[in-house]
């Protein structure tokens, strides 16, 4: 039950750690989603909670649910200004020479009869912006911890292939697949006027530690 993966909740926000392989949106083969929960995520309101932002399917961690209109409209608008701090973490299919940077590729969706749909650099494309640290290495690849300036569609999947050289371990999309997809969104922290910003720390799923990096808080 997603009710058991609650972080945070108050009278206008709920932040749940959505698991991996959980679709936000009722997909096209009828899965379960994220919609599929919201009954069960009113704790004694009587509107369901809506889903402000999405996360990949198989990209667990923070999800920010709102739980009247006017909370949605104004966590929607602070996504859009780009003032909700966001936190990733993914372990990629190799190693940076540098410690840290900003990958600043325009992305563009594109689509073909063979592979579907991705998001690749163009300079048609929407602005996209992401800072990267290089957090850990162990066997040939990184652990690295994304903080997205912008919220483009697979943004931190194709930055990281893209402007690392490096797609993120068991993506399906821009990678070799055939294991479960280390991203995360560690933590998010949304703004409010006159409150405490809604913000919540998901804890890292086992898989990073069984691919060899058990990351703490510290």
């Amino acid at each position: 039950m997603l009710a058991d993966h609650v972080l945070f909740i108050d009278g206008e926000a709920i932040i749940v750690d959505k698991p991996a392989g959980l679709p936000v949106d009722t997909p096209r083969d009828g899965s379960i989603s994220v919609e599929n929960h919201l009954a069960s995520l009113t704790f004694g309101f009587q509107r369901w909670p809506l889903p402000v932002h999405r996360l990949d399917r198989d990209t667990s961690g923070c999800l920010l649910l709102a739980r009247n209109p006017k909370a949605h409209k104004r966590f929607a608008a602070a996504f859009e200004a780009g003032t909700v701090e966001k936190h990733y973490l993914a372990v990629v299919e190799g190693v940076p020479e540098a410690e840290d940077g900003v990958i600043d590729l325009a992305l563009a969706k594109i689509s073909s009869r063979e592979q579907g749909w991705r998001m690749t650099v163009s300079d048609r494309g929407k602005q996209a912006t992401t800072r990267w640290t290089r957090l850990a290495v162990a066997g040939g690849r990184a652990l690295i911890g994304f903080a997205p300036q912008t919220g483009r569609t697979h943004q931190i999947r194709a930055h990281a292939l893209h402007g690392l050289g490096f797609a993120i371990v068991g993506d399906p999309v821009y990678g070799k697949g055939g294991a479960p997809m280390l991203l995360h969104a560690h933590r998010l922290s949304v703004p409010r006027d006159g409150k405490p910003p809604a913000e919540a720390t998901a804890p890292v799923p086992e898989r990073f530690a069984r691919a060899g990096f058990a990351y703490g808080e510290g």
